[in-house]
């Protein structure tokens, strides 16, 4: 690393969450965005321009052979992520991942076998676990004061078209289990404890896209805490997911990054952690656990059990 600080290449650097992750990263004084990486030269060149990369490249194959580059990440198509993060790995740097990690249990395996062979640090994009909303929880947890008995989730977008966060088209599909059921999957076994028990429903598949446009899961934890999921693109309304934490002593619903109590009453989570933002909160902690050496929290290993249960539903829906 040249000054002590870890320089960064992001792949996908023109899509929605390659530009949350270059604002991210603009705010961390540990790391340097050295290159951008994109499928097309124009919006990768414009992007660079903007946030004052002086690289911009096309592909991942012109990223890992660069020798000004430490760590990489993925902000790409699900579908590419897990070979992705292989070959980062296998081209000796670290990697952090978008959600989510891959679109198979035996794929997630394969990239935790990887990981662990290289010894670098490998981490996937669960942002649950690092808004300050859910940390807010979590620390509760963590200290006695709060057990979760339910958690009650909506993930709701408008996406009937092929279209991004940005509302551009896409040049791949999206998925409720793989993508969007992941992050609540993973959020509750880390406030709630290894699931033990999960079910899914789902609606009518989408004549063009093939995909399921609804559906519904239920999990239930190794502390008995239960978990209701449900999951549209079919949904005309403010889109997001927002969960509502019913526990022993509290409620709590959570927006993003924000929090509030059953009352609706706004909770102060700004003392949680040194940002609001959860995707800056994240990249500092991959940037860190590269500075010292250690695991990150969401690593590879952590959110295994995660694809071990999205696994588990694809069968029961197949």
């Amino acid at each position: 690393m040249s000054n002590d600080k870890v320089r960064v290449a992001v792949v996908g650097a023109a899509g929605a969450f390659g530009m949350k992750h270059l604002d991210g990263l603009a705010n961390i004084a540990d790391a340097e965005v050295t290159v951008v990486s994109g499928t097309r030269p124009e919006p990768t060149h414009a992007v660079a321009e903007t946030y004052g990369v002086a690289h911009a490249v096309v592909g991942l194959d012109a990223v890992l052979e660069r020798d000004d580059v430490d760590a990489v990440i993925l902000a790409t198509p699900t579908q590419l992520h897990a070979a992705q993060t292989q070959a980062v790995l296998a081209a000796g740097k670290h990697v952090q991942v978008e959600i989510p990690l891959a679109d198979s249990f035996a794929d997630a395996e394969a990239t935790l076998a990887a990981a662990e062979a290289s010894g670098l640090v490998a981490m996937v994009g669960h942002t649950r676990r690092f808004n300050p909303s859910h940390q807010y929880v979590h620390d509760r947890i963590a200290a006695g004061e709060f057990h979760v008995q339910q958690m009650d989730v909506q993930t709701y977008f408008f996406r009937r078209t092929n279209t991004n966060a940005k509302g551009e088209a896409r040049s791949w599909t999206d998925h409720l289990l793989w993508h969007h059921a992941a992050h609540t999957v993973d959020l509750f076994a880390y406030q709630a404890g290894k699931i033990v028990q999960a079910n899914a429903i789902q609606g009518p598949l989408h004549p063009e896209l093939g995909i399921a446009m609804d559906m519904s899961v239920q999990l239930k934890s190794e502390t008995g805490a239960i978990c209701t999921l449900s999951l549209s693109f079919n949904n005309d309304g403010p889109f997001g997911t927002f969960f509502r934490y019913i526990g022993d002593t509290d409620t709590y619903i959570a927006r993003y990054d924000d929090l509030v109590n059953g009352k609706e009453e706004p909770i102060d989570v700004s003392h949680v952690a040194v940002s609001m933002n959860g995707i800056e909160l994240q990249d500092r902690e991959f940037v860190s656990a590269i500075r010292e050496g250690r695991e990150p929290n969401s690593s590879i290993r952590q959110v295994l059990d995660c694809y071990r249960v999205l696994g588990m539903l694809e069968e029961q829906l197949a």
